[in-house]
């Protein structure tokens, strides 16, 4: 066919614009809305011009779930485009989980034609009419940091450079952006696209007035101690964090990370909770942690001082969060914790740094001591334990691999010592993440061995056979370890504790939280000429671990299916 004359559709303006501003892969998942989108890249494609790369996603759950984990592993924007309100619909479970995460997206919806006339892309189908809200965005509004609608003769330029400078501004975050079939398939009339954004995202960092009063609480400290969760969403902040613990000698409480925050072996390092250990701490420094401790569980000293270091130490989105910060230092964390560091290191004595490494190290051997103990008593049980588990899967890791994990590991069983090794669900927890995240690691570092763990539930919920079909699709070969566990242990665990005692507990009885009869997982990645087992005893799971990672190697996904019930 012949090229199309001259003007070009916004459309295809849209996607040399993406591609200009260095957007490397637009997750698509197509519907009535997508029609100039795809003519602009076929028109694109033979002209051997620059767009992202399509890559097509066959459910919205799996496709932002992807997005976000390209984008936690690349550090770059990805773009993701759905089909009007169903495809939004679909997609805000991921949206929420990429903003607690706080991970960069450009979300882009179609929107039904807005005109019932005669102009290129106007309504021409019966879901046109039915399919239309009143404020699409009200959607997904409480979820990304800023939406618009694309108009008719809009800066389409200056829209898209202050949608991707927003979303990488800190606190980082998905943006909305829809975009109306007719207003894609226009000509476009507007200037040549400048090579450089107008705007851009820039550093922010506390102020010096705070620093000096942080520092000078740390400096005076008897008994300081650091808190985290999410401090390596920055990579910088991981050498950042280090540092600034061995300049004080402070333990770093890191019981429930979301990432690898300080090598999962520092000495200094606790992986049990802070709350027993709050009432003797004079100084108290939560670096990216929503949830430090558990109000009803802990007790502070009054006269101590909380600091809260964090691109938002506040939290501002969340509702309702109630606990003490004496001292905020919001920005960028590894800009924080280095001047911090600097300063510390003329100001506290090496003997002082030395007790307090000698006292909390000997915590930290404990803690590891009492973790092996554990995955040692599941080698000998008779059912599959996750410390087991967790610890032959630690023993066959690559110093590189990346482990995506959502409720399948015992963490503390991982040893993983480099920035990136580690990313956990985000704090929301809205299931159906670790499946699609994988696979966008996988996209963004196809070198590296990605495993993706999942408890059975959250399984089902990443849409298995959409993410089983994109590892085939793009070749992108992760290894699957399914924690089959045949019921809901969040929804049993947590009744547990509101009723100790209940009903419930007393009678073993949990209405909707057993997922049995559990299918066969390793079925499903076989059907997409994936490596499937099922694995029941545990003295089999070494060698079934190694037979999974052989077929990963040779470029094939595959998955283990961990039965461990009866």
């Amino acid at each position: 066919m012949p090229e199309s004359t001259d003007p070009r559709s916004t459309a295809d303006v849209y996607l040399e614009l993406l591609a200009k501003r260095g957007v490397e892969y637009l997750f698509g998942n197509a519907g009535t809305d997508f029609g100039p989108i795809i003519d602009a890249y076929a028109r694109r494609m033979e002209n051997g011009e620059p767009t992202p790369k399509p890559i097509t996603v066959i459910h919205e759950i799996t496709g932002v779930a992807m997005a976000h984990g390209y984008s936690m592993v690349s550090g770059r924007v990805p773009a993701v485009m759905v089909h009007t309100i169903a495809g939004t619909a679909n997609a805000i479970g991921g949206l929420i989980n990429a903003n607690r995460a706080q991970v960069p997206i450009l979300f882009s919806a179609g929107r039904t034609p807005i005109s019932e006339g005669q102009d290129l892309g106007a309504r021409d189908m019966h879901i046109h009419w039915s399919q239309e809200s009143f404020d699409q965005g009200s959607m997904v509004r409480e979820w990304v940091k800023w939406d618009y609608e694309l108009r008719p003769n809009s800066d389409l330029a200056g829209i898209v450079d202050r949608a991707l400078a927003i979303t990488q501004t800190e606190p980082k975050g998905p943006v909305y952006l829809t975009l109306p079939r007719e207003v894609l398939a226009a000509p476009h009339s507007g200037e040549a696209l400048d090579e450089q954004p107008r705007m851009g995202a820039g550093e922010v960092m506390a102020g010096s007035d705070s620093l000096a009063v942080a520092i000078d609480a740390l400096a005076n400290a008897s008994n300081p101690l650091i808190i985290t969760r999410s401090a390596g969403r920055d990579p910088a902040a991981v050498a950042a964090l280090t540092g600034f613990a061995e300049s004080l000698g402070a333990p770093v409480f890191d019981p429930y990370p979301t990432h690898t925050n300080i090598n999962f072996t520092h000495p200094q390092r606790i992986t049990s909770p802070p709350e027993k250990y709050l009432a003797d701490a004079d100084v108290i420094v939560v670096v990216e942690c929503d949830v430090p401790w558990v109000p009803r569980r802990a007790q502070l000293n009054p006269s101590s001082t909380v600091i809260g270091i964090g691109t938002d130490p506040l939290h501002a989105r969340y509702p309702v969060r109630g606990f003490r910060v004496d001292l905020n230092l919001p920005g960028r964390v590894s800009l924080n914790l280095d001047v911090l560091t600097q300063a510390l290191a003329k100001r506290v004595s090496a003997e002082v740094v030395t007790q307090r490494v000698s006292r909390w190290s000997d915590l930290s051997q404990k803690n590891r001591e009492n973790a092996h103990a554990m995955a040692e008593s599941g080698q000998q049980s008779s059912i599959l334990e996750k410390s087991w588990f967790s610890k032959c899967l630690n023993d066959i890791l690559p110093s590189d691999a990346i482990v995506i994990d959502e409720l399948g590991n015992d963490v503390r069983q991982l040893t993983l010592s480099e920035t990136g090794n580690f990313y956990g669900v985000s704090q929301a927890g809205v299931l159906g993440w670790g499946l699609g995240a994988a696979l966008g690691a996988k996209l963004a570092a196809p070198e590296r061995l990605v495993v993706s763990v999942l408890g059975d539930g959250s399984y089902m919920f990443g849409v298995p056979t959409a993410g089983h079909w994109l590892s085939r699709r793009y070749n992108l070969p992760v290894l699957y370890i399914i924690w089959n566990n045949a019921k809901w242990g969040a929804v049993e665990g947590s009744t547990r504790m509101v009723y100790p005692e209940g009903w419930a507990a007393t009678n073993d009885s949990f209405s909707f939280s057993d997922l049995g009869p559990c299918i066969d997982y390793e079925l499903l990645c076989q059907a997409a000429g994936g490596y499937g087992e099922r694995v029941e005893d545990p003295a089999d799971l070494p060698a079934a671990l190694e037979r999974a990672l052989k077929a990963v190697s040779e470029g094939r996904q595959a998955l283990l299916n961990l039965v461990a019930h009866k």
